[in-house]
């Protein structure tokens, strides 16, 4: 069986418009119910909702690959090139979460940019920092060479090997990226633009033009793409948060539709799935920064003391271990009766609760 960038009309895509249109109709519906509920929240709750998913983006797209990012990094820096303040304190972030947040706002916020190889370059390099992937050595921020032989990907199970799939001869690689990027940068054509970021996401994997790093790069496209065609830098669900819940049916179908034909309605209809159930758990994932968001709504003329204010934000965003009066006083720089009196003043409004007795009392939302 070939590949289909072995068949005569690669890559002339076709798909069913008729297959296609209800799944476009009920994720366009889905879309628009879940950003009338954001609208309702505020700018700058929107931009904390932002936050969120652009950090659980990168570290979901990251998991997919079984590398494992620390969130608390993650988080803080997609926070500073947001220029928003957490109310939970935070370390200074990693080189490599620096990269990773740089490469995702620029995916982003630059939609309007055309997409290139130097920039894709540039991409690379945040992925790779080091020159290594593991312990081997990689070719950076340029197309791979195929030095040590044709590009596959395999999985192993014990002695045997399972080729997935193949990639184009690296020698074709350069055509084929001027290509890919020519298609890309249309802004003239008429296809649906969620068709058009799933035809992206398949086209660029099947060329897997790098050493490494070919999925997560797929996923930023993606999420450059989807930024193109909404026209925003809004990102208020994660696909790769979807894609990590569904990985083998992503491999599967990504595996069916590159030994296929040139027919990619069922990749297509697949990816539309995906991006809707997508849009659907995205109200879970921001769950905390809705309640957030209702109770200040709720408790907007209560008269609240600024060292209230703040640890009631910090518990919304996710408080580290119980809260204690003594751990009051240590992040308030107050004194233990002053705690213990701003404590008492939010327990008899109901807005905290105290759990335990003793030296185990802490206390939570109420």
């Amino acid at each position: 069986m070939k590949y289909i960038y072995q068949l005569k009309d690669w890559p002339n895509w076709r798909w069913d418009a008729g297959e296609v249109a209800d799944a476009l109709a009920e994720v366009s519906m889905e879309l628009g119910k879940f950003l009338g509920r954001l609208s309702s929240i505020g700018f700058a709750v929107q931009k904390e909702a932002v936050h969120e998913m652009l950090s659980t983006e990168i570290l979901e797209s990251a998991a997919i690959e079984g590398e494992q990012l620390n969130r608390d990094d993650v988080r803080s820096s997609v926070a500073r090139r947001m220029e928003l303040v957490l109310s939970s304190a935070s370390r200074p972030a990693s080189h490599e979460a620096e990269a990773r947040a740089d490469m995702m706002l620029d995916a982003t916020r630059n939609w309007d940019k055309p997409m290139n190889l130097p920039r894709l370059f540039s991409w690379h390099a945040a992925l790779f920092p080091t020159g290594y992937s593991g312990l081997v050595k990689i070719a950076v921020a340029r197309l791979r060479d195929d030095s040590e032989g044709p590009m596959r990907v395999v999985s192993r199970r014990g002695e045997m090997e399972r080729v997935h799939s193949a990639a184009p001869p690296a020698g074709k690689l350069a055509d084929e990226m001027a290509r890919f990027f020519e298609w890309v940068n249309d802004e003239a054509a008429g296809t649906p633009w969620l068709v058009r970021t799933a035809l992206a996401h398949l086209w660029f994997l099947t060329l897997h033009p790098f050493d490494d790093g070919n999925g997560r790069l797929a996923r930023s496209l993606t999420e450059y793409m989807l930024a193109k065609g909404e026209k925003s830098a809004m990102r208020f669900y994660s696909l790769s948060a979807e894609i990590q819940k569904e990985k083998g049916d992503y491999y599967g179908e990504l595996e069916r539709a590159q030994r296929g034909t040139m027919d990619a309605t069922r990749w297509v209809k697949w990816f539309l799935g995906c991006h809707l159930r997508a849009v659907k758990s995205a109200e879970g994932h921001l769950a905390g920064i809705f309640a957030k968001a209702d109770f200040w709504r709720i408790h907007a003329e209560d008269p609240l003391g600024e060292n209230q204010r703040k640890i009631l934000n910090m518990l919304f965003d996710g408080f580290k271990g119980n809260l204690t009066s003594s751990k009051w006083a240590k992040i308030c720089k107050v004194s233990q009766d002053t705690a213990s009196r701003e404590i008492n003043t939010l327990v008899a409004k109901g807005i905290l609760k105290q759990r335990g007795q003793g030296r185990s009392t802490h206390y939570v939302l109420g």
